[in-house]
C-alpha cells in the first residue's frame, strides 16, 4: 500500500503559512531568512524523488502550476512529469501536466489512491487538505523541516479540534543554519 506523506516547512510555533512568500501574507517568505544547507536540500530531494504523485489543495496546486511548467532540471522534471492530484469543487480543468481534479469524497479518493500500485503520495503546503487527511487518519507520515522563527499568528499544520494521533520520530536532524528535519510516522505502521 501507498503511504500518504506529508511534507511542510513549519516556524517553531506550529505555522506552515507562506513560507516562501508568494501568498503576501503579511509574515511570508520567512523559510528564506534561512540556508537549509545541503543536508536540507537532500531531505528535499529525496523524498520528492521517492514519491510518484503529488496530492494538493486548490491554492497551492494553483501556486505550483504557475511556478513549475516554467522550470527546469531534474527536480523541475519529477515535479512537472509525476501525477498530481488536486482536491478542489470548483475546479473543472486543469493545466498543469498529468493533473486530475478529485472533486468527491476526500477519505475515499485518497483511500483508492493509496490501494493504488506505486511510490509515496506526497503532500506540500495544502493547510486544508491536510486538516481533512488527518481528520480522516490517512496521514502515514509527517516530513517537517522545523525553521528557528516564531511567527506568532498565521495558519498552523495541526489546528484546534484536529484528532489526537500517537506518532513513532523515525529521524531528527539538524541541518544548515538552526533548521531541523524530522520524520514522524503514524504509530499503527510500527
Amino acid at each position: 500500500m501507498r503511504k500518504v506523506i506529508v511534507s511542510e516547512f513549519l516556524t517553531l510555533d506550529g505555522v506552515m503559512e507562506d513560507p516562501g512568500g508568494a501568498e503576501k501574507f503579511e509574515r511570508g517568505g520567512w523559510a528564506f531568512q534561512f540556508e537549509r544547507g545541503p543536508e536540507g536540500d537532500k531531505f528535499k530531494v529525496d523524498e520528492l524523488m521517492a514519491s510518484d504523485a503529488l496530492l494538493l489543495g486548490r491554492v497551492t496546486y494553483d501556486g505550483f502550476a504557475a511556478a513549475w511548467p516554467s522550470r527546469t532540471g531534474d527536480f523541475a522534471d519529477k515535479m512537472n512529469n509525476m501525477a498530481k492530484y488536486v482536491v478542489s469543487t470548483t475546479l473543472k480543468q486543469t493545466s498543469w501536466n498529468n493533473s486530475t481534479v478529485i472533486a468527491g469524497n476526500i477519505g475515499e479518493e485518497v483511500s483508492k489512491l493509496k490501494a493504488m500500485p506505486g511510490n509515496d503520495i506526497l503532500v506540500a503546503g495544502s493547510a486544508q487538505l491536510v486538516h481533512t487527511l488527518i481528520q480522516h487518519n490517512l496521514v502515514d507520515e509527517f516530513r517537517l523541516m522545523v525553521f528557528p522563527i516564531i511567527l506568532g499568528k498565521g495558519k498552523r499544520l495541526f489546528n484546534d479540534g484536529s484528532n489526537m494521533h500517537a506518532m513513532w520520530l523515525a529521524e531528527a536532524k539538524p541541518v544548515g543554519s538552526g533548521v531541523l528535519t524530522l520524520i514522524y510516522q503514524a504509530k499503527q505502521n510500527h
